[in-house]
């Protein structure tokens, strides 16, 4: 792949609020939300685009002339189609976890020797069809390796080539887990990997590359968000350690990459971009200066980083009421789509801002915000996604935005009570000057609204029958 030039202009969280503020104007006088599409999902291309070219500036700087790089998106962070279209357009390639996501990789374009496969539970047929077609497997474990042992063997006989994908294998330098445990993947009993300081681990994974010529590749990934950066480098340098060991071992560079996984964590407190890929990037050559010098290759796998920033979920607010003196806005994003932030909100915080049904964004009234709740449409009490939050008064018929909601938010959908996936609407502004309020927007579809008849035909409608007749 190569790189993407990097735009330099500074204030890039501020101009994509400005971006963000027409594109909800916009959404309104062209119909993507009112009465009858109470809920919409806007992607900023431009944020996409220039959150790609800083990855790759970021390690273009660092990393010696002629290396190989792949930056692969994390397609569950965004499983959408058009948008792995985009990021190939970019020159990021796709890291998959399951035979969906892969079948989706591909429906976009993305060629094999760019896509990376790290499913924890790959079935013998996913690892077979991933080797047939030249995709990177990183095994997870030995059991999964021994399987790969008997695809990879009756190709290596007499004169056969060797795969035609390269092969790894997944270690968890088991260093520490970050402020959020669920997605904290380098911790001492992490379902990833093998535990690299487990009794007798260390030297099984020394011995198994030593016994397979075939198996180039190391793989480590520390986490996501809630994990400081100083612990992705720690993770990052033992798995360079590692394989520098390996190496000496089998006495030349069988190890000729290193997977460094992603998960820069984002800041979904304001528009400021922060940390940012450069940050990451020369922390990582300061604690692991030989990965840079032109020996490895390398992958990384950044999911959320890439789009989150990008991303506004716009609803309607159906009612405003009270109850208990506590004002509540009932609008149509809740848990259906801020699942994360609905049942662990300490963790998922996010940012919420209101407009008038125009699309214009609401003033604070002369006694200054009110504290309120904004709740979903599920029906359970706790379908809250902000609780006593200071906003402008919010009436029936004003639109709430989500913020910082481009990464899983859109595309990792929670079925409760049936409510219908949204639309999804990338869009671009044009004209006006970076920092006019005026211009054009123009939407593209990225996703339709899923129709009722697409909620019955997935809830088994064409087997109405089958049970009364048991």
């Amino acid at each position: 792949m190569t790189s993407k030039p990097v735009a330099t202009e500074a204030g890039a969280g501020a101009q994509a609020a400005v971006r963000r503020e027409r594109a909800v104007r916009a959404a309104v006088e062209q119909g993507l939300i009112g009465a009858d599409q109470p809920v919409v999902g806007l992607l900023d291309v431009a944020g996409i685009r220039a959150a790609a070219a800083e990855l790759w500036a970021a390690f273009d700087e660092i990393v010696a002339p002629g290396t190989p790089v792949l930056h692969a998106f994390a397609v569950k962070a965004a499983s959408l189609v058009p948008v792995l279209r985009l990021l190939a357009d970019e020159g990021i390639g796709c890291e998959v976890a399951s035979p969906g996501e892969l079948a989706l990789a591909r429906a976009a374009g993305v060629r094999a020797e760019h896509i990376v496969l790290d499913a924890p539970a790959k079935t013998t047929a996913e690892l077979r069809e991933a080797i047939e077609l030249g995709i990177a497997v990183n095994a997870d474990n030995p059991q999964e390796l021994a399987r790969l042992d008997a695809l990879v063997r009756p190709r290596n006989g007499p004169g056969a080539a060797l795969p035609p994908g390269p092969l790894g294998l997944r270690v968890n330098p088991q260093v520490g887990g970050g402020s959020i445990g669920a997605l904290s993947t380098a911790t001492a009993t992490s379902k990833f990997g093998v535990a690299l300081l487990d009794p007798g681990a260390r030297e099984w994974v020394v011995n198994a590359f030593t016994k397979r010529p075939w198996l180039t590749r190391l793989h480590a990934h520390v986490g996501s968000q809630g994990c400081p950066l100083e612990l992705m480098a720690a993770g990052v340098r033992a798995a360079y350690e590692l394989a520098e060991e390996i190496n000496r071992a089998v006495g030349r560079q069988q190890i000729d990459t290193l997977d460094i996984g992603g998960g820069l964590p984002v800041n979904f407190g304001s528009d400021e971009i922060t940390p940012g890929y450069r940050d990451y990037a020369r922390l990582l050559l300061d604690t692991v200066p030989g990965l840079f010098d032109g020996r490895y290759g390398l992958v990384t796998e950044f999911g959320r980083s890439l789009l989150a920033k990008s991303g506004t979920v716009l609803a309607r607010v159906e009612y405003a009421k009270s109850a208990g003196g506590r004002p509540i806005a009932i609008t149509h994003a809740g848990a259906q789509l801020a699942t994360r932030t609905v049942f662990a909100p300490e963790s998922w915080p996010l940012r919420v801002t209101a407009y008038d049904w125009e699309g214009v964004a609401k003033p604070t009234g002369p006694d200054g915000p009110v504290a309120q709740d904004v709740a979903g449409p599920c029906c359970f009490a706790g379908d809250l996604v902000a609780v006593d939050r200071p906003l402008p008064e919010l009436k029936a018929g004003d639109l709430v935005a989500l913020l910082d909601t481009g990464a899983y938010y859109f595309s990792n959908h929670f079925a409760y009570n049936s409510l219908p996936r949204p639309g999804i609407y990338g869009f671009s502004v044009t004209g006006g000057g970076s920092g006019s309020r005026k211009g054009q927007v123009r939407f593209a579809p990225v996703r339709s609204p899923q129709s009722l008849d697409e909620i019955v035909a997935e809830s088994g409608g064409e087997h109405m029958g089958a049970l009364s007749g048991l």
